[in-house]
């Protein structure tokens, strides 16, 4: 007897043929098919694509130059750039860029900017921190202020819109511990008073774009602060036990960035119970920048991972009286084969990697090719 198969429906196919092109893509590296209308970036340096040149242009007379047309920490795009490209939309304009198009997307990223209040510093008597606010609630303020030039008229339309968008909430925090580190606040202070302040800050803000439609949530963790030539250079130690042997980094700040991560984790995993409708990502920085520092050779990062591409000397090419764009410092020829582009901030070729992991994996969990062919399917 000849057995029977039953047919897709045909309002079927056309998901179905998306669904394993997506796969597809995936799996290859080629760019994925277009599933998100929009996407909004929230965070500091690490994904600012313009809004504290725009900002604070003529307010600071030191401020580097950054390499045209980006106005980015880095010698070319960051990780929320290689975002938009692998899912098809353009790159993100900054929010600060008045009567611009943010139909598919906004970036209100800003360097410099805190998940807590500027006030909570100014509280705990640490004063070296930014001469304007640009903290996570500011940045959600700008949010809605965007919110309202993209659907004037009828907010459900935003919030459907935000249904079919893609959110980037972070990187968040790691100037708020470095403000701290300068304020001589120890290690415990650190992790027993700031990292739950960042932490319930960041869920907050999590949760406050849920609330307006948000389902699919990208949150990214600290980068490991003590492989950064910055932190490498401010705080040198004599006593080598207090560096990791297989990196060369300084044990202390990665601790925080550590344990930062895994509350952040433990937070989200809880929100992810609370709001079941969304799809929370938690993205690793710290893993692969680790990894990059370890065997820098093995990522083609010849220069190794400690030493940026641009910077006015020392044992890290670090300096802060000749940081990358002022007097007195050079750019390397090669920005490839350094992981460092300005001894804070990352070259192009690294945040290209990163970006790949948190679309395919292994370093976003759950992958976000793995969110977006999950939601098709449902």
């Amino acid at each position: 007897m000849a057995s029977r198969r039953k047919g897709l429906p045909p309002a079927c196919l056309p998901v179905l043929v998306l669904v394993v092109c997506l796969a597809a893509a995936a799996v290859s590296g080629e760019p994925l098919p277009q599933f998100y209308d929009a996407i909004f970036s929230f965070g500091d340096s690490f994904s600012d694509t313009g809004n504290f040149v725009i900002i604070n242009s003529g307010k600071l007379p030191n401020m580097p130059k950054f390499p045209p047309p980006y106005a980015r920490c880095s010698n070319g795009r960051l990780v929320i750039d290689f975002l938009a490209e692998a899912f098809g939309l353009p790159l993100l304009p900054p929010s600060a860029n008045k009567g611009t198009n943010f139909s598919q997307g906004a970036n209100f990223a800003v360097m410099g900017a805190t998940a807590l209040e500027l006030q909570y510093f100014k509280d705990n008597n640490v004063w070296s921190i930014p001469p304007f606010n640009t903290s996570m609630n500011v940045q959600l303020e700008w949010f809605q202020e965007v919110k309202q030039t993209i659907c004037p008229s009828d907010p459900s339309a935003c919030r459907a819109l935000f249904g079919r968008s893609l959110f980037v909430f972070g990187e968040f925090g790691g100037n708020d511990y470095s403000f701290a580190w300068k304020a001589d606040w120890s290690l415990e202070k650190v992790k027993t008073t700031l990292v739950p302040a960042v932490v319930a800050s960041l869920v907050s803000g999590v949760e406050r774009l849920l609330d307006e439609g948000a389902r699919h949530v990208v949150v990214p963790g600290n980068l490991p602060a003590g492989c950064i030539p910055i932190t490498l250079t401010m705080y040198p130690s004599e006593d080598r036990s207090e560096y990791d042997p297989r990196t060369g980094c300084l044990k202390k700040y990665n601790s925080v960035a550590l344990y930062h991560n895994a509350m952040l984790r433990i937070a989200l995993d809880r929100l992810q119970r609370r709001r079941p409708e969304s799809r929370i990502v938690y993205a690793d920085y710290y893993t692969p920048y680790i990894q990059f520092a370890r065997t820098p050779r093995l990522y083609g990062y010849k220069r190794g991972a400690l030493r940026a591409c641009c910077g006015g000397g020392g044992p890290y090419n670090y300096n802060m009286s000749a940081s990358c764009g002022l007097p007195g410092a050079t750019t390397c020829e090669d920005p490839d084969a350094h992981v460092s582009w300005d001894g804070i901030h990352l070259t192009e070729a690294p945040y290209r990697f990163i970006a790949n992991t948190w679309v395919k994996g292994p370093y976003a969990h759950p992958p976000l090719a793995t969110v977006v062919l999950e939601d098709m399917v449902d």
